[in-house]
């Protein structure tokens, strides 16, 4: 918990000054050539600006180690700032699609390679940074380095389609085809709806654990399988654990025997709590709850794996 992350955060710092970069050179083209589904796009980037510069504060804050305030750690100061990236995502979807909608039913402009250029452009330097900062979101455990790949993710699907509809438009008009000229802001009105499914997804992943969803049920067994196999253990009550940001906190509550003296106890909560965390280093604190067995009680230990 107090490792410092640098890639992580050299990940975002990356993604915000691209993001800057992108943002100014969309907008400016998108005015220049009235494009509607590039400045549509570039006003999407702005918001990634904002996104960004969440993701770098929850990172910085995350990496603090607990303390008085907070005991468990600030890991979920990640979840926060991907719930943000979440809203922000979906603003710009709404925000995509409306001005999309303005565009159809307007008089299409004539369409130049130079928005095509920078969509192009835009579309090949978000891919990069997408396969970037996903590689490092999944290997530091990062919500906000990845809801932050995601986000450049989308930014790809709105280039893509960027780059299909004024391509579209520009073919069109040298073979006569005058219908074509409204693939620009058709582009924008799916960009819009591939991106609000985007937010969805990033959304629902940080208000689950911001809800402390439980972690998979094939993970909560693998820590079943290694608190069963430690002496003295006679039955397990309840294994539970919970997601924290980019670590998870296990709570265990098991029986041992009653004439178990206070020292033998603790010495059986510390080796549970050892097992698991060696076994999972995604695992930061384990709570041993120790409830009492007598002889003659059921035990819920598979029979191979009786003290």
């Amino acid at each position: 918990m107090t490792d410092s992350r640098p890639a992580s955060l050299r990940a975002i710092w990356v993604s915000l000054v691209s993001n800057v970069a992108l943002t100014v050179l969309k907008i400016t083209v998108g005015l220049l050539f009235a494009s509607p589904v590039l400045v549509a796009d570039g006003v999407h980037n702005a918001g990634d600006i904002i996104a960004t510069v969440a993701a770098l504060t929850s990172s910085m804050v995350s990496k603090k180690p607990a303390d008085e305030d907070h005991p468990y750690g600030h890991g979920k100061a990640e979840v926060i700032a991907s719930a943000m990236v979440a809203v922000i995502l979906a603003l710009a979807a709404f925000w995509i699609g409306y001005q999309s909608v303005l565009a159809l039913f307007g008089t299409p402009e004539t369409e130049n390679w130079i928005p095509l250029v920078a969509a192009a452009v835009s579309m090949v330097w978000k891919q990069l940074l997408y396969l970037y900062t996903i590689r490092i979101g999944r290997a530091e455990k990062s919500k906000s380095v990845m809801a932050t790949a995601y986000d450049h993710l989308a930014d790809v699907y709105a280039s893509l389609a960027a780059v299909l509809g004024i391509g579209l438009a520009l073919f069109g008009s040298r073979i006569g085809w005058h219908w074509t000229a409204y693939g620009d802001p058709i582009a924008g009105i799916i960009v819009s709806l591939l991106v609000l499914r985007l937010a969805y997804e990033i959304g629902k992943d940080a208000v689950d654990i911001l809800m402390e969803r439980t972690i998979p049920a094939e993970q909560l067994a693998k820590y079943e399988a290694l608190i069963a196999k430690q002496n003295g253990i006679k039955r397990i009550d309840r294994v539970r654990a919970r997601e924290h940001g980019h670590y998870i906190i296990v709570d265990v509550r098991v029986g041992v025997p009653s004439h178990y003296t206070i020292q033998q106890g603790h010495d059986i909560g510390r080796q549970v709590k050892q097992c698991i965390m060696e076994n999972d280093p995604d695992v930061v604190e384990v709570l041993v709850h120790l409830n009492p067995w007598n002889e003659g009680e059921a035990s819920s230990k598979p029979e191979n794996q009786e003290a």
